[in-house]
């Protein structure tokens, strides 16, 4: 594939053309698959609740309350601590790593969530 470039327009070899991409978030660049691969199977795993029905992937945008989020962010943060420490692993050889991926999981679906409210209110 032949870019080229001339002012503010691609050209490409099929006579395409798009503006340049330079001062764009590269969203593909600054996300991983395997972590949000990984978020994914944590999510649909807790999808089923405590009575055992499942709740709709995106219940969460309904609102929850900030204090909920950061006393829960809490409590995943000390276990991913725990974690990394060794304190909550059978052994230092033989990691369990996916104690390690519950917590950070369950930790990146607080922080998502508690900047997700920050800017729906931001927003209204």
């Amino acid at each position: 594939m032949s870019v080229q470039t001339g002012g503010a327009v691609r050209t490409f070899d099929t006579g395409a053309t798009r503006d340049i991409d330079a001062g764009k978030p590269d969203y593909e660049g600054y996300l991983s698959p395997l972590v949000i691969q990984r978020f994914g199977e944590y999510m649909t795993k807790h999808r089923i609740q405590s009575d055992g029905s499942v709740r709709d992937s995106d219940n969460w945008q309904k609102g929850i309350p900030y204090p909920v989020y950061i006393k829960s962010a809490w409590r995943h943060f000390v276990d991913w601590w725990r974690w990394h420490r060794a304190w909550s692993r059978p052994g230092v050889g033989s990691p369990v790593w996916s104690d390690g991926e519950e917590a950070l999981c369950a930790l990146l679906f607080n922080v998502q969530g508690y900047l997700h409210e920050m800017l729906q209110e931001r927003r209204l």
